[in-house]
C-alpha cells in the first residue's frame, strides 16, 4: 500500500493541516482516499475481499465498509458484481463514494448509510432486503471496549470497538441478509474464534476457518472464517497462509493477493 497526503488550509494561520491521504491497493490498481486520523484500512479488508469467491452477476454486501477498501478490491478483481457497502460513520460513507467515483465504480459499488442494528424495515427502505445477497462480509471491529482502551479519536474508536454492537450482532445482520446457502464471510482476531463460532451455531454450516499466519512457526494473529447459510456441511480447519517469508517481505502467496489482485482460495495449500 502506498499513499499522499491531501490537506486543508487554515485560514486564521495559513498553516496547512493534512486531514487525508491518498493510498494506492493492489498495486496501486486501487486509489483510496482516507481519513489520517480515525480507522484506517490495510491489508485484513484486501485478504478479505480475496476470499469472496463471487462470481459476475452475482450480488454482494460488506457490512462495516469504512471508506469502502475491501469492496473495491472485490469489484475490481470481479467483474459484473453488484457490491453495497453498508457503513454508519457519514464522513466515510462520503468518502467511500467519491472513492468508487474515482475508481470508475460507481456504477457497479455503492455504499449506505446505516446501522447492522437497525430494524428490518429501515434496511429495506435503503434498498437491502434480507436473504438477497449472495455473499455478505465483514471486517467488524476488534476489540470490546471493556478489555480494551478506547482511542481519543471517536471515528477510530467506533471502527476498532463494538460499542453497542457484539459478534452476535454481526453475526446476526449477515446471516439476516445472505440467502440460503449464500456465504457469510468474516475476518477477525484469531482468540475470537471461539466467539464467532458458538454465533454462528444453527445459522451456518461448510463452516471453513483460515488461518492467517505472520511468519512460519509463528501463532496465527487473524483467522477468515467463512460459512454457507443453511448448510449442515462439517467444520474445516484450512492449511491458511503465511503472510511474510523469512526475509521479512510478504510471501510469494500473499504477494501475489495484496499487490496482484489474485483471488485467495481457502481450499489452496499454505
Amino acid at each position: 500500500m502506498t499513499g499522499t497526503s491531501e490537506s486543508l488550509t487554515n485560514a486564521d494561520t495559513d498553516i496547512v493541516a493534512p486531514t487525508r491521504s491518498d493510498d494506492g491497493f493492489l498495486g496501486n490498481r486501487l486509489q483510496v482516499l482516507q481519513p489520517l486520523k480515525g480507522y484506517r484500512a490495510g491489508i485484513d479488508a484486501v485478504l478479505l475481499a480475496a476470499s469472496i469467491n463471487a462470481r459476475k452477476g452475482e450480488r454482494v454486501l460488506e457490512a462495516g465498509a469504512g471508506v469502502g477498501v475491501a469492496s473495491l478490491c472485490l469489484a475490481s478483481r470481479v467483474p459484473g458484481l453488484d457490491v453495497v457497502g453498508l457503513e454508519m460513520q457519514g464522513e466515510l460513507v462520503t468518502l467511500a463514494r467519491e472513492n468508487a467515483r474515482r475508481n470508475a465504480m460507481q456504477g457497479r459499488v455503492t455504499f449506505v448509510e446505516g446501522d447492522i442494528g437497525s430494524p428490518v424495515r429501515d434496511l429495506v427502505t435503503m434498498g437491502l432486503e434480507p436473504q438477497s445477497f449472495d455473499h455478505v462480509f465483514a471486517n467488524p471491529p476488534y476489540y470490546d471496549p471493556a478489555s480494551a482502551s478506547a482511542s481519543p479519536d471517536a471515528g477510530k474508536a467506533q471502527s476498532h470497538l463494538t460499542l453497542g454492537s457484539d459478534i452476535d450482532d454481526w453475526v446476526r445482520f449477515l446471516c439476516t441478509m445472505a440467502k440460503p446457502k449464500g456465504t457469510v464471510s468474516f475476518i477477525h482476531r484469531a482468540d475470537a474464534m471461539g466467539a464467532l463460532l458458538s454465533a454462528l451455531q444453527g445459522r451456518v454450516g461448510g463452516i471453513e476457518v483460515f488461518p492467517l499466519w505472520p511468519a512460519a512457526g509463528k501463532p496465527a494473529s487473524r483467522i477468515i472464517l467463512r460459512g454457507i447459510r443453511g448448510s449442515n456441511a462439517p467444520l474445516i480447519l484450512r492449511s491458511g497462509l503465511v503472510l511474510h517469508a523469512t526475509d521479512g517481505h510478504f510471501s510469494e502467496r500473499a504477494e501475489g493477493v495484496l499487490r496482484h489482485a489474485a483471488a485467495l482460495r481457502l481450499d489452496q495449500p499454505a
